[in-house]
This record gives structure tokens, sequence and C-alpha cells, in this order.
């Protein structure tokens, strides 16, 4: 299959050009900027991300170019572009203020083929330190703006590399970001006029070419998949029944932590589905181990390592399993390990296994984001209701409580979380123009009528949960007495791919109705706050 290769210098935007480059239906691997494959036939065009570095500092990511440039046509943004200028001749220096934010090209190469279909003046995003001042010989300036020259060059090759070699492009903006309003064309010039890419990478493409490679992969091994009634596990579960039928094993523990009455909702599920699934309840396990623990970091390794705990206990009765599998998505693997090798917080299903399970790791979703999860699953055909459903994080509510957890707590923050999300579902709204198209790109079923759509809020946003904020109490009233209880805080975002995510603008009526009906039905609240923080800075989950 035709990949694209982004090497990582550990920009927080990798991921996004990781997304725009699946959208025009090519594949991508996203490695880190030393892996580079060797040999590998599939390879059409390679691209360069950006990073927190400057190319002078001591402990900046470096490459070797020669392995790359001459053999594919080569794309830099921002600092890929500064690392490609600086190594072969051209000069970087600091720029006289930081170049950040919302930039115009006033001068482009409308000939050239990276800027095929561009309208003069295009607004870009440029976010840089660091600015190329001189571009090496032979190259040529295709495009500036008011404070930067070399806004993006080309070369028809590299030196030294032959008439014949692959060209090269480097802009120092970030095509893949919202902001840049024709970003989207310049990257479809390069993969597809430029790659030539054959945009045949879709989820049915990917169903059929991940169903052939499990059944390389486990052989006639028994495979066990630790469910958690989300989307991801699901769809992973599916996938890999569709592959090996009968000889997946789900297991789905019931920490103790979900949602209200999930756990049988789930079951349910799943036997629509026609999965093997084995349930069991091991709260009291989790919640004894919790007792008392209150840093949000140890607490998601309690459940990580109890999960595998209880986890292995039931594999050991399945004598000829193999293989674990997980629903593991690549935003969870960036946000546990990002390339800079700093943790932003773990998760339980991220970090291998532990030697006594003695299974081998089998993660089928571990290139995809949340949106092309959803789409392969309905490329499997499961129901919408599994398929729309909000993500939720693997420790559950225990990284919605701040503060120790007990079972007090939990479920007071199911009873109010409940009310929160059945509010969303039964709230609707009705969008058009561009918030229409949005939803509908993320393939929520909702008939167009007069250029709108009607869908409920729970379909809109991207994420809702309510969070306990047990670690503080607040002073009201209830009749003629004083209260001294806890706020909830709800939390509710947009976003594509949970990179990045904006807090969700619900209407005021709707506001007012959950924060009316969960005071009123859940004893030990008596305040709820709305939290209007995106990410970044904030993360999407509180802890």
């Amino acid at each position: 299959m035709q990949k694209i290769i982004i090497l990582d210098f550990g920009s927080q935007t990798t991921q996004l050009i990781g997304r725009r480059v699946r959208e025009l239906d090519t594949f991508c691997e996203i490695l880190p900027y030393n892996k580079f494959p060797q040999n590998d036939p599939d390879i059409i065009g390679v691209i360069l991300s950006g990073s927190p570095f400057s190319v002078y500092d001591p402990e900046a990511f470096k490459v070797d170019l020669t392995q790359i440039l001459g053999r594919y046509p080569v794309l830099g943004i921002c600092y890929g572009a500064q690392y490609m200028s600086h190594n072969l001749g051209g000069r970087v220096e600091p720029a006289p203020s930081r170049e950040y934010g919302r930039q115009h090209l006033t001068t482009i190469d409308l000939s050239n083929p990276l800027f095929r279909g561009f309208e003069q003046g295009s607004q870009v995003w440029m976010s840089h330190g660091d600015t190329i001042t001189a571009i090496p010989e032979n190259f040529t300036c295709i495009a500036s703006t008011a404070s930067v020259r070399y806004a993006a060059y080309y070369s028809p090759q590299a030196p030294g590399t032959g008439s014949s070699a692959a060209p090269l492009w480097g802009v120092q903006f970030h095509p893949e970001v919202f902001h840049s309003t024709q970003g989207s064309l310049l990257l479809k010039n390069f993969v597809v006029d430029i790659c030539g890419s054959r945009q045949d990478w879709s989820a049915a493409s990917f169903v059929d070419t991940t169903v052939a490679e499990l059944r390389q992969q486990v052989g006639n091994d028994r495979v066990i998949l630790g469910l958690s009634g989300g989307v991801d596990s699901s769809v992973a579960a599916v996938l890999i029944s569709r592959a090996i039928g009968d000889r997946l094993t789900c297991i789905f523990v019931d920490h103790g932590m979900l949602r209200k009455n999930e756990f049988a909702q789930v079951m349910e599920d799943y036997k629509v589905l026609g999965l093997n699934v084995i349930g069991v309840d091991a709260s009291k396990k989790f919640f004894g181990d919790l007792a008392g623990v209150t840093d949000p970091e140890q607490k998601r390794k309690i459940i990580g390592r109890d999960f595998v705990e209880v986890f292995n206990a039931e594999a050991k009765k399945i004598t000829d399993a193999r293989w674990l599998a997980q629903g593991t998505i690549y935003p969870d693997r960036i946000e546990s390990l990002n390339i800079t090798g700093k943790v932003i917080k773990s998760h339980h299903n991220v970090g291998g296994l532990p030697k006594e399970m003695n299974l081998q790791l089998c993660e089928p979703l571990k290139w995809l984001f949340k949106d092309e999860v959803r789409r392969v699953g309905r490329q499997l055909g499961m129901p919408e209701h599994l398929i729309t459903r909000h993500p939720f994080p693997g420790p559950g509510l225990a990284v919605r409580i701040l503060g120790d957890i007990t079972p007090e707590k939990v479920q007071i923050l199911q009873d109010a979380d409940d009310i929160f999300i059945r509010g969303l579902r039964d709230y609707k709204v009705r969008l058009s123009g561009e918030e229409a198209r949005r939803v509908l790109a993320a393939g929520v079923p909702a008939a167009m009528t007069d250029g709108e759509i009607e869908v409920s809020l729970y379909d809109q946003i991207w994420q809702a949960g309510a969070v306990l904020l047990s670690t503080v109490r607040s002073v009201g009233v209830m009749g003629d007495e004083r209260t001294y209880e806890h706020p909830v805080a709800l939390r509710a975002v947009t976003s594509t791919d949970a990179m990045t995510a904006d807090w969700a603008h619900l209407p005021y009526d709707f506001m007012a109705r959950v924060s009316t009906d969960i005071i009123n039905h859940v004893r030990g609240v008596n305040r709820v706050c709305y939290d209007i923080s995106s990410k970044p800075p904030a993360t999407i989950e509180w802890e």
C-alpha cells in the first residue's frame, strides 16, 4: 500500500499532519525522526515535521538527510524546512521577534506545483522563533509574507543528488492547522499531485488489510481482548472477530467506576455483536487498592495494574491463549509518551505487558484517530449507538473524582453524570453551514433540510462528562437549612481527534435545566459549574 512517511521531530501538530494526509485517502505512518524505514517500496513521499527546538540547540533532533533527499519528494514544515535549509548550505537565525499567529502570503509563485490553485494573499499560520535568512544555492523562494522572506522554498533536486533526483520543498508555516486556510490544498498538491498518491486508503481498505495482517500475525492462536465498553475496544473486537472468529475471547472487567448501569448495558450490546464475552465484577478489589490514593498518576497506575492482575487471572483459565488485544488508538500513544520522552498522562492500555502474562500484544487500531475508528466501525456494520458513543477514559470515573475514591463518591458522580448525558441526548439543536458540515463529516446520521440538520447536543459534541470536586465543599442553602456539600463541574468539548479541543458552547436553557436537575436529585451536590477551558492548555479529563 502506498504511504507517506512523516518524520516526527516533536511538534505538537505532527499528528495533525497525519490526519490531513489520511483525509486525502492516503495511508501515512508517523515515525520518530531517526527511524526512517529503509528499502520500503511503498513509500511515495516524506514530510518532516516541526519541532520545539531550534536547529542550533545542542539537544535538537537531527537526522541524516542523505537517506531521504533525492529518493523521494520531501516537504519540510517549519523546523523541517529550517533543518533542510541549514544542512544544505542555507542560513537560519533567530527572528527579530517570534513569528507566531496569522500571516498572509504576499507573494506566491502560483506556477509551482505546491501552490497550484492558491490565491494571492492566502492566510497561513506561523509558529517559530528562528527564521530562514538565506536559502541554499540553486534553491528558489516561492512564497513570502510581509515579515518572512522565505515563507516557502523549492529545489528540483537537493545538492549532490543529480538532475533526475526527487524535488524538495520547505514551508515555514503550518499547512496542517485550521488557520492556514488553504493548507489542505497545499498538502493535497504535495501528496496527490507531486507524490502520486492513488488515494486508495479507506475504511474498507483498512478492514481488508488489517484482517489479512491479523490472520498472519495471530495464525491459529487464541486471542484475549480486554473490552471497556467504548468504541475503540468494541471496534477492535469486531475487527479481530472478523479475522479469527471464535478464537477471540473478550473479557469485560467492571472496576466499579463505570457510568450508571453501564456494565449491564454493555454486556447486552456485546450479545448483539455476537462476541464471546466474559464479564468480571472486580469492583471490591479496585476500591480497596485505591483507598486513600489522591495522586492522579498513581490512580491510573493502580487501575492499570489491577486490570492486568484481574485480566491475568481470567486469561490463565484460557490455557491456549497467546495474544492480548487492546483498543489502543493513536492519541493514547501520543499522550503517553511523545517524541521528547515526556509523559503527559499515562493510559492504562499503553506501555506493554508484565512478563508473567506470557502474552504478545495485538493493537489493530494503534495508528487510527477516533473518527477513523468510527468509520471502520460503520464499515464493519456495527450499531450506530456504539459507534457514536463518546470517548470514556479507561480508569473510568476515577479520573473524574478529585481526591480519593470511595463507592459513595462514585455513586454521586454516576447520578450527576447520568442526568448530564441523558440531557445532552434529549436536547435537539438545528445546525447549518460549517457546523453542520463538521457534524456530518464526523459521520453523525442526520438528514439535511433547507440547508439545516437536526441533531442532539450529544451528537454535536466530542466528549462530555461530570467531574466531582470531592476535595472541595461549598456552602449552600436548601429550604431553610444550610448545606455544605460538593460542587460538580460539567465538561463538554468539541474536537476532531482529541489532540486539540474547545469547550462546547451549550445553550443557557439547557445548562440551567441540567444544573437544577442535578442539585435537586443528587444528594451530596449543591453547586454545578461548567468548565470553559480548551485543550491545550488544559486536557479534556481533569486527571
